[in-house]
C-alpha cells in the first residue's frame, strides 16, 4: 500500500474523485488495477501536454510572423 498516494496525486492534479478511486484501489490491494489507472491518468496528462506544446506552438508562430520572420 502506497502510504502518501493521495498527496501525491494531489500534487499531480488530479481531481478528489479520481483520487478517490486511486485510494480505494490501493486499500483494497489491488495494485493491478490502481497501475492500470494511473497509466490511464498517465495517458490523460500526456494529451494534455501535446496539447499544450501545439498551443505554444502556435503562439511562437504568431510571435514571429508579427516580428516579421514568417
Amino acid at each position: 500500500m502506497i502510504e502518501s498516494l493521495t498527496l501525491l496525486l494531489s500534487e499531480i492534479g488530479l481531481s478528489e474523485d479520481e483520487i478517490d478511486l486511486a485510494e480505494r484501489l490501493n486499500k483494497a490491494g489491488h495494485t493491478d488495477d490502481l497501475q492500470r489507472y494511473l497509466r490511464q491518468c498517465r495517458c490523460g496528462l500526456m494529451d494534455e501536454l501535446h496539447q499544450n506544446q501545439r498551443r505554444v506552438d502556435n503562439l511562437d508562430y504568431l510571435i514571429r510572423k508579427i516580428k516579421g520572420g514568417v
